[in-house]
């Protein structure tokens, strides 16, 4: 079974997709809608936020 992460601000799927038996730590999940950057953990398809701030890009 897999689960698409989701932007933790506008709740949107974002590009990723975990399975079950995925585990992350400190993850900078970037999300290109929104264009902001997170740090998340993820283990059985729960994701905790740990931190989350603007992405600043040029143009």
């Amino acid at each position: 079974m897999t689960e698409w992460i989701r932007c933790p601000i506008y709740h949107k799927k974002t590009r990723l997709q975990i399975r079950a038996d995925t585990e992350l730590k400190n993850f900078p999940l970037y999300c290109p809608k929104c264009r902001h950057e997170s740090l998340i953990d993820a283990k059985n398809l729960w994701v905790t936020v740990i931190k989350e701030h603007v992405v600043k890009t040029q143009g």
